[in-house]
């Protein structure tokens, strides 16, 4: 018995350094895609809504980051209940985890796991802000964002990759966040804007981008900040798989950009930046889940196949007449549902684990968990978000009156404008006349 004891004690996970920073980086490197996405998000709407635009991406730094102090991390990650919620008193307010804890399991401390999980839980109701543009009040978003990572976001989490999950007992691979961030967060866009509405002159009046340069700074601090969130999600750097990751999330995102603009050029003769941006991000969403699974020429095909399928999908709102401001649904909601399902055809069962898909001879048996993992994700998060929007649409109301919506939203709720055009001139800048020739040398005095 005491052999047995020195053995298990000789085995058990230690602290290591080097893990411990390299998630602390990914960490930071995750908080700033919240950031990055609000330029993403604040560059594709028109002038008068773009502060709006960032403010709704930026608040979920303050309100989300309070809450999963409070309890979301004990909700998403604590022992669990009945498969659905975990709970561990220890985790409300982080106050019962010693500093050198480690996780369960690895070498890295509780803390560190925390606040990377932190992160993704700030960037997913920031990514359904974008199909909601120009017509929420900001003090309505504050509330909906509140009660959605709490009835949404944190038992999501918990079914895909807390202990005891549902979702994670069965099997179902969710590398870094196909179905918790994006597939949850695109079906609570859509359940929120068949609630509130269209935009007053949708299909009508050109709603261009404002700024595609800050489009493209937010797609690439997004592509950026993305090698944290994917990479980081094996929690170390011990075996290499986190090395794949960062080497498919590269590629898949590659490959989703040239098809995107691909199709756009064969489809309207003309290849865009925004496309490049969109098709980048397309990309990003897809291998999100499925880059721990498949090889580098499997991500090729992922991200390929996402950037094809998310350029055809966002001109779906206009055939179906749903208001999707910023094609959150045709972008994370489609791609989060490719890369998930793809994990069942692509999965080599030589990089994560051993589970192999359809086209390595794994049969059908995960593509089946997948599409579980998927379309359970998708109906709770349409149905639950549906409901939350109705429930604060009938009572403090969700939307800003018409006029306020034509005025300008940022000026309404904001009492601000993006940019300061009355120190700019207008008209030809009057002639200034000539210079008066200098005056005569006085004449030399004779003693």
């Amino acid at each position: 018995m005491a052999s047995a004891i020195t053995t298990l004690a000789a085995d058990a996970p230690t602290l290591s350094a080097a893990n411990t920073g390299f998630m602390l980086i990914c960490s930071a490197l995750v908080m700033l895609m919240t950031p990055g996405l609000a330029f993403f998000y604040g560059g594709m709407v028109r002038v008068k809504s773009s502060l709006n635009m960032l403010m709704m991406s930026f608040i979920s730094l303050g309100i989300v980051t309070i809450l999963w102090v409070l309890y979301g991390f004990s909700l998403a990650f604590g022992t669990d209940s009945g498969s659905l919620i975990g709970w561990n008193s220890d985790y409300v307010g982080l106050s019962g985890i010693g500093i050198t804890e480690l996780w369960d399991g690895y070498t890295i401390p509780v803390y560190v796991f925390a606040v990377f999980q932190l992160m993704f839980a700030v960037i997913t109701p920031a990514l359904i802000s974008g199909a909601l543009a120009d017509r929420v009040k900001f003090s309505a978003w504050i509330l909906f964002t509140a009660l959605w990572v709490t009835v949404v976001y944190f038992p999501v989490a918990h079914w895909v990759w807390g202990a005891g999950g549902w979702l994670f007992e069965m099997g179902v691979i969710d590398f870094a966040g196909g179905t918790a961030v994006h597939i949850n967060a695109g079906a609570a866009a859509l359940g929120v804007i068949l609630v509130i509405g269209k935009r007053v002159g949708f299909k009508k009046d050109p709603m261009r981008p404002h700024s595609l340069p800050l489009v493209m700074l937010g797609a690439g601090l997004l592509w950026f900040g993305w090698f944290g969130f994917n990479a980081g999600s094996w929690l170390g750097n011990d075996d290499g798989v986190g090395a794949v990751m960062f080497v498919n999330t590269q590629v898949a995102t590659a490959a989703a950009m040239l098809a995107w603009l691909a199709y756009e050029k064969l489809r309207h003769g003309s290849f865009t930046t925004l496309g490049a941006a969109s098709g980048a991000v397309a990309g990003l969403v897809a291998i999100t889940p499925a880059g721990g699974a498949v090889s580098p020429l499997g991500a090729i095909a992922v991200g390929a196949i996402a950037g094809l399928l998310c350029a055809m999908a966002v001109g779906l709102k206009y055939k179906f007449g749903y208001d999707d401001s910023l094609d959150v649904v045709g972008v994370h909601l489609v791609g989060g549902v490719v890369g998930s399902l793809l994990v069942g055809l692509f999965a080599t069962g030589g990089v994560q684990s051993d589970v192999a898909g359809l086209f390595y001879g794994g049969g059908l048996e995960q593509l089946g968990k997948q599409a579980i993992g998927v379309f359970s994700v998708l109906a709770y998060s349409l149905v639950a978000s549906a409901v939350l929007a109705l429930l604060l649409d009938k009572t403090i109301g969700m939307r800003v009156p018409e006029d306020d919506e034509v005025a300008g939203i940022d000026q309404i709720e904001h009492a601000e404008t993006a940019y300061d055009f009355s120190g700019a001139g207008g008209g030809a800048a009057p002639r200034c006349p000539p210079a008066p020739p200098p005056p005569a040398a006085p004449a030399n005095v004779v003693a």
